[in-house]
C-alpha cells in the first residue's frame, strides 16, 4: 500500500453540540474498528484483529464519561491523528505493540507515596510506553 499523506486527513473543527461530538466519536471508533484487519496486515502482527479491536474498545471506554465538549474535541483530534499515522505506516512496530496493544492501566499513587519512593514516575517511563 502506498503512503498518501492526505488520504486520511480531515479538517480540524469544533463540535457544534454534544450530539455532533457523539457522532464524530462513533465515526472515529468505526474507522478504527474496521481497520483492525488492515493494521494486522500492514504491520505483520502476530495477533488477531479481535485483540486489536478489544484494545481499541478499551481505549474508547476509558474516555466514555468525558462530558466537556472541548475535551471531547481534543480527544477526537488526537484519535484521528493516531489513526492517520497508523494507517499511513508512519509508526514502527514498537509503537503499535507498545502503545496500542499494551494495557494502559497503572496504579495511581499519591504524592507522598511517590515522594517516599524518591522518584518521579513520569521521568522513569520510556517515551514509547504509551502510558500517560
Amino acid at each position: 500500500m502506498t503512503t498518501i499523506p492526505s488520504r486520511l486527513a480531515r479538517a480540524t473543527r469544533a463540535s457544534i453540540d454534544a450530539a455532533d461530538a457523539r457522532r464524530r466519536s462513533i465515526q472515529l471508533y468505526r474507522d478504527w474498528y474496521r481497520s483492525a484487519p488492515d493494521i494486522v496486515e500492514l504491520y505483520t502482527l502476530n495477533v488477531s484483529p479481535t485483540l486489536i479491536r478489544n484494545s481499541i474498545r478499551e481505549r474508547f471506554e476509558r474516555n466514555r464519561y468525558v462530558t466537556d465538549p472541548r475535551a471531547i474535541d481534543v480527544l477526537i483530534l488526537k484519535g484521528r491523528q493516531e489513526y492517520q499515522e497508523t494507517m499511513n505506516c508512519w509508526k514502527q512496530l514498537d509503537h503499535i505493540m507498545g502503545i496500542l496493544l499494551q494495557p494502559q492501566t497503572r496504579l495511581q499513587k499519591t504524592f507522598l507515596q511517590k515522594f517516599y519512593e524518591g522518584r518521579d514516575e513520569q521521568a522513569a517511563l520510556p517515551a514509547a510506553s504509551g502510558i500517560q
